[in-house]
């Protein structure tokens, strides 16, 4: 299935989860999984948050920022790709002078009872 994201609604969030600043996205979400092609601004964040019931794959397309994950800051930059599992919190931050661009995936889980 192609996911054309340029003829995807872009979307304005302030203070997205308690963070700082503008994320702004297009996003792709199913009953299975949201994948989202995002831009968050200089200075910006997106506020810790737990992922219950789903997990989280962000790979970084441009700019320079930090993930805060269990207790610590890990640097990403254009390449870097930060995993939060399902059960766990984190945090993304911009803190370069530019967008920080990234593609994140969002897939839900299941307990096998519920298929």
């Amino acid at each position: 299935m192609l996911i054309e994201f340029d003829k995807l609604e872009e979307t304005v969030q302030e203070h997205f989860r308690g963070g700082d600043g503008s994320v702004t996205s297009r996003k792709y979400t199913d009953a299975n999984i949201k994948i989202s092609l995002g831009r968050l601004s200089p200075g910006g964040s997106i506020g810790l948050h737990l992922h219950d019931t789903n997990s989280e794959v962000i790979y970084i397309l441009s700019g320079a920022g930090k993930a805060f994950y269990d207790g610590d800051y890990e640097t990403l930059g254009p390449g870097s790709c930060h995993y939060c599992p399902q059960g766990h919190s984190h945090s993304l931050i911009n803190d370069g002078t530019e967008e920080l661009c990234y593609l994140a995936v969002i897939p839900e889980h299941f307990h096998r009872s519920a298929l």
